[in-house]
């Protein structure tokens, strides 16, 4: 599941360590294999919108000209240590501007499944169109389609960052079609203690496949759906902006 919001402010020093399994350089490739094969618009400028800590942009840069949006400053506190030199944005997906156009914009880690009501996703969406160069391509990895998700399932993260020791336990419901995921966090610090946090995070919006296929096209956007996607396996959807 997407990480989730008290983990982009509280805890946004200890991010990467809750996702240390995570292949961000073998999702890079494969995203950039896509890129190849669908783009159209020949150059190498990619947008990537939610970017959290860098990890990924940080294997683009070697191919691609990159910038990051994120609407955490704490965020993007940690990917200016690893990304010294790349233009990191603070912005909301729904109404960044930036005066440049890209040949890719990714939203991914199911981050537009955080904005809501629909309407909300129909601008996120909209606004990467308009920050594409024709031929260019948007790439988003969904939230959990509804019939994918099952209330009631708990999941444990564990985790370890410079010695600090990391525990999430996260119980999922839903409201609605929204879900609702209540998360405790254990911190463990050398010589400091433990840190108990929790949060409720109930942002996150469930669309169908079907769904978020109409409202790329409504973006203007030729959609297409990949199953294989990227580690949460959830699947990948392409938006390619007409040449």
């Amino acid at each position: 599941m997407t990480a989730p919001l008290l983990m982009f402010h509280d805890l946004a020093d200890y991010y990467d360590g809750f996702l240390a399994e995570k292949d961000y350089r073998g999702e890079a490739q494969y995203l950039e294999r896509i890129v190849r094969r669908y783009g159209r618009s020949g150059g190498n400028a990619w947008l990537d919108v939610g970017c959290g800590t860098g990890r990924h942009l940080a294997h683009l840069r070697r191919s691609f000209e990159v910038v990051g949006v994120d609407a955490s400053s704490q965020m993007l506190r940690v990917a200016r240590r690893r990304l010294p030199g790349v233009r990191l944005v603070r912005g909301d997906m729904r109404s960044f501007r930036l005066r440049e156009r890209f040949d890719v914009v990714s939203c991914l880690f199911g981050a537009i499944g955080h904005v809501s009501p629909e309407r909300e996703v129909r601008a996120a969406l909209a606004n990467f169109a308009r920050h594409l160069r024709p031929g260019g391509v948007a790439l988003v990895e969904p939230w959990i389609d509804p019939s994918d998700f099952r209330p009631g399932f708990v999941h444990l993260m564990t985790g370890e960052d410079r010695g600090v020791q990391l525990v999430r336990l996260s119980y999922s419901t839903c409201r609605g079609n929204h879900t609702v995921i209540r998360s405790h966090y254990l911190v463990g610090r050398p010589r400091a203690g433990v840190q108990h946090l929790q949060e409720t995070d109930d942002s996150g919006l469930l669309l169908s496949h079907d769904r978020i296929e109409q409202l790329l096209e409504r973006a203007g956007l030729r959609p297409r759906f990949l199953a294989r996607g990227l580690s949460t396996g959830r699947g990948l959807f392409l938006g390619v902006k007409p040449a």
